[in-house]
């Protein structure tokens, strides 16, 4: 869709009759119609699980295989996937250049607004260009509205070259069709501010990346049940988070687990894998290798198996 062209028809932009008097209401009365409002974001997730199931799997299986991740995006949709992509290395101890987030603007649109920057069909293509996405990579390529030109020159250069193309976006697609082979839709409906769409729209797109990135690292072997054992030992609350999971799930005491992580090199799955297999650090990083980095596997391999509660 040509910037020149009226967006109005969107649902995005369309104004919502609940909020007709918003300047009008007690302070109260706001407060309860943006809660009852945020209901919808949940609803629309909800709603668009089949094609998240989808590009879970999808994304998966590019990166299993040596690709990476791209969310790009400009504004508001474009800070939440450099958000997204950012907490993935300490959650997960993936490599920083796994998963990356493309924003129009780069790092300065971070702080300071450049949508203008959006409406550039080429900017998109050549700011992956730049980063040497290849076809062997996934893109998610976030437009609220659906009809930014800097996503859709992303999403068709990804298409071109055979990579996985995956779009996220908060209109039906009938109103703002996108480049892609997955198509996401949050339909959570007009905004209470008209047109503000970093409100409910930003709200279930960040609810729809947080289960991107967490379900592609649950299926790429880097949580053991519902713990976060590829966990970056960082700082002194990861480090405690770390200390309990040994003891959770291996029944090693905190003086002990401070031990496995010290020559484990802090990695918790290392830990816990010498703790059940009771493995020197070497062996155990030989049946992870082996494993593929997935502990749950490992520790079949080596007829162990974890202790603790799980």
């Amino acid at each position: 869709m040509s910037p020149d062209l009226d967006r109005g028809h969107l649902l995005t932009e369309q104004a919502n009759p609940a909020s007709r008097e918003l300047d009008l209401l007690s302070t109260a009365d706001l407060v309860q119609l943006f809660c009852e409002e945020d209901r919808r974001p949940q609803q629309a997730v909800a709603a668009a699980a089949p094609a998240l199931a989808q590009a879970v799997d999808a994304i998966a299986s590019r990166l299993q295989a040596g690709g990476r991740l791209f969310y790009v995006g400009a504004g508001t949709s474009g800070r939440l996937g450099v958000l997204d992509a950012a907490e993935c290395p300490p959650t997960f101890c993936s490599d920083p250049q796994l998963v990356q987030g493309v924003l129009a603007g780069g790092a300065p649109a971070l702080l300071r607004s450049s949508e203008g920057l959006e409406d550039s069909f080429s900017g998109g293509r050549d700011d992956l260009i730049n980063r040497d996405f290849s076809g062997a990579d996934a893109l998610v390529g976030i437009a609220a509205g659906g009809t930014t030109p800097y996503v859709h020159g992303a999403l068709s250069h990804a298409l071109e070259i055979g990579a996985e193309a995956i779009a996220m976006a908060c209109v039906p697609a009938d109103q703002a069709p996108m480049p892609c082979r997955i198509d996401i839709r949050l339909l959570t409906g007009p905004e209470l501010l008209t047109g503000s769409t970093r409100l409910k729209a930003g709200t279930a797109t960040k609810m729809a990346l947080n289960i991107l990135s967490t379900g592609v690292m649950v299926r790429l072997g880097k949580v053991f049940g519902n713990r976060m054992v590829d966990v970056s030992v960082s700082n002194a609350k990861l480090e405690d988070r770390a200390l309990r999971i040994l003891r959770d799930l291996a029944g090693v005491p905190r003086e002990e687990g401070a031990s496995l992580l010290a020559s484990s090199h802090g990695s918790v799955k290392l830990a816990l894998l010498m703790a059940a297999a009771a493995l020197p650090v070497d062996g155990a990083q030989q049946h992870l290798e082996q494993a593929g980095g997935n502990l749950r596997l490992a520790l079949q391999r080596s007829g162990a198996q974890l202790q603790g509660p799980q």
